[in-house]
């Protein structure tokens, strides 16, 4: 039986979450297609991780360039959101899967 890597569903519906209001608040495609690749590959990530803890390797680029993009925004523009927030929220999961291997 699996266990479910829930927090990482919800990592990966908050970046296509992300990207969707970047396109309907800023008329951004290119948040749109952002949100959409690395929410698509943090969603397989999660379902990576579901089965096995240890493959962490795609959740752990994608919510890396993440927060590396988006961390250069949030230190460019200054602004928590979205910048801020999802530098952040990337940052944790980052450390998160790193301690699913150590764990």
């Amino acid at each position: 039986m699996m266990a479910i890597d829930w927090i990482g569903f919800g990592y990966a519906a908050a970046i296509l979450f992300g990207g969707f209001m970047g396109y309907k608040r800023k008329g951004s495609v290119m948040s749109l297609m952002a949100g959409l690749v690395f929410g698509g590959l943090s969603a397989y990530g999660a379902y990576n991780t579901s089965g096995d803890p240890k493959n962490i390797q795609v959740s752990l680029l994608s919510s890396g360039v993440i927060s590396v993009i988006m961390g250069m925004r949030y230190k460019k523009s200054g602004k928590l959101l979205p910048a801020g927030v999802m530098s952040g929220l990337s940052l944790l999961m980052v450390f998160r899967l790193l301690l699913l291997t150590i764990a």
